[in-house]
């Protein structure tokens, strides 16, 4: 059975048993330890036993003139344990967190090509805004 866990300071050992795919890379455990101890990152991951088969990550942000907002980041579940809601149960502890903050507004930016991301998004609540917006990218190394 999976169940689902808010990850925070002190839980880097979660992450030591990652399935493969979840992630992009490895995990390196000295940026798990300061992604964990920024309180302005959020993790929610999804376990098998003591295997993490998903993850869904965000960060709350505030501005001078206007309300917090949270930017869902990014979501990565093994290739085995697709197609059976675990996307969307990520997402749940990730935007009630965002609630509990204050934040008014959450996002996230994926191609539309990529389809499953598009309909977990959608399923989650999710509506794509009027427009054609852009994004940019900076290559800063």
């Amino acid at each position: 059975m999976i169940r689902i866990e808010m990850l925070g300071p002190g839980d880097e050992s979660v992450l030591a048993s990652v399935a493969p795919g979840v992630f992009d890379h490895a995990v390196e455990p000295r940026l798990a330890a300061e992604f964990l101890r920024d309180p302005r990152h959020h993790i929610a991951v999804a376990l098998d036993g003591t295997d993490v088969v998903g993850f869904a990550s965000g960060v709350h942000y505030i501005h001078p003139d206007k309300a917090p907002e949270f930017w869902l980041n990014e979501v990565g579940v093994a290739a085995s344990y697709r197609e059976q809601g675990v996307g969307k149960k990520l997402l749940h502890p990730l935007l009630e967190a965002a609630r509990d903050l204050g934040c008014t507004e959450a996002w996230v930016l994926t191609e539309r090509a990529n389809v499953p991301a598009i309909r977990l998004y959608a399923s989650a609540g999710g509506t794509e805004p009027p427009g054609d917006a852009v994004m940019f990218s900076f290559t800063l190394a």
